[in-house]
């Protein structure tokens, strides 16, 4: 627990690796198309709980996961975003199903710690084309549904992107009250 406060509170954060395709703006919404490198993931699905809830226990796994909780017992530094796959239901709220993931440090790309906890597994992810919006706050369910709507109207007709998920992602530690960034990505197709 300890190696987790000090990651969150006092390392540097590496983030995933991506550069700019295009941005754009339209009906008050700027929003950017991204490629976002591959690489080694840990990941942990949680089910049958709200997504608030689900993405809180996921976050957790992985926070003491990077913070030593590993065969190596050693704490890796924190990476952003965390991000938290969102499976929307035909009306447009999120089914109590999370996968979330967290971009393993470069240092440790080559070769993961192993995970203490069974239920996280280390996946290699492909690099992927995004379509992504950015917006402040303390995000929860209702804040990701409405920024996944307005994104989905912006681009309208003219992208083509997953319908069936998407990602909610999170830049900051919980003890920053301000300046907090937060965004939805749709994956191109």
């Amino acid at each position: 627990m300890l190696g987790m406060i000090k990651n969150s509170l006092l390392s540097t954060v590496e983030t995933w690796p991506h550069r700019v395709l295009r941005r754009g703006e339209k009906e008050q919404l700027s929003y950017e198309e991204r490629e976002c490198e591959g690489g080694q993931f840990a990941a942990v699905e949680v089910e049958g709980k709200p997504f608030d809830e689900a993405s809180k226990e996921g976050v957790l796994k992985l926070l003491k996961y990077v913070g030593g909780s590993n065969d190596k017992g050693v704490g890796m530094g924190m990476t952003a975003p965390v991000s938290i796959t969102a499976f929307p239901a035909e009306d447009g709220s999120l089914q109590q199903k999370v996968k979330v993931y967290l971009r393993i440090p470069n240092q440790f790309q080559a070769s993961p710690p192993c995970p203490s906890d069974e239920s996280i597994k280390i996946e290699e992810r492909q690099a992927l084309t995004i379509y992504s919006t950015q917006f402040g706050g303390y995000a929860k369910e209702v804040d990701y549904v409405n920024y996944a709507a307005k994104l989905k109207s912006a681009l309208g007709s003219e992208a083509t992107y997953r319908k069936d998920f998407y990602f909610c992602n999170g830049y900051d530690p919980p003890m920053k009250p301000y300046g907090r960034r937060n965004e939805v990505w749709f994956v191109k197709e």
